[in-house]
């Protein structure tokens, strides 16, 4: 799976999988995050993310915790993406951040086409996405990927967001 994407715009960036070196700059990526897209990211208010949150966004010792750190060209680290499955490997709920200055190049759509593609590859049934009903730009996004939308059960302010996936064994 190629981890090298280029957006619309011409952006090109590479994705990997985080490590716990990657602790620091993903402490810094979290000071360009606007307000609000912390609040969508981890459905609360919160003025800046914990070093246990951010531990959690770099450990690799949870089979079914896929870290991932989108970096441009220029080294920046641009974006940073979760895709955690449940223990049976069936369906996964994907997180996706995108720097402040980085929005509206492309950068989330094809972050989230790298996530749904991977989640294919570990034999994923569907992905789904928690969001605020005010992130109206996500909800679109997804949307356009071909996820449908419902409310959700439990909280009117939540919409579900799901797709599901040409799953395949994994290999």
């Amino acid at each position: 799976m190629d981890n090298r994407l280029t957006t619309h715009t011409g952006l090109r960036f590479e994705v990997r999988r985080a490590r716990p070196e990657d602790e620091p700059a993903l402490a810094e990526f979290f000071t360009h995050v606007t307000p609000d897209d912390l609040r969508f990211r981890f459905l609360g208010a919160m003025k800046e993310v914990s070093h246990e949150r951010l531990v959690a966004m770099t450990r690799s010792d949870d089979a079914h915790v896929h870290n991932f750190l989108a970096v441009s060209d220029d080294g920046m680290l641009i974006a940073v993406a979760t895709l955690a499955s449940d223990a049976a490997d069936r369906n996964g709920e994907v997180a996706i951040c995108i720097r402040a200055d980085r929005k509206h190049l492309g950068i989330g759509w094809e972050l989230l086409a790298y996530i749904s593609k991977y989640a294919e590859r570990l034999g994923l049934s569907a992905i789904q996405s928690i969001e605020s009903r005010e992130n109206r730009a996500a909800i679109e996004v997804e949307r356009d990927s071909g996820f449908t939308i419902t409310t959700d059960p439990d909280d009117a302010t939540l919409v579900l967001v799901r797709r599901e996936l040409g799953a395949r064994p994994a290999v």
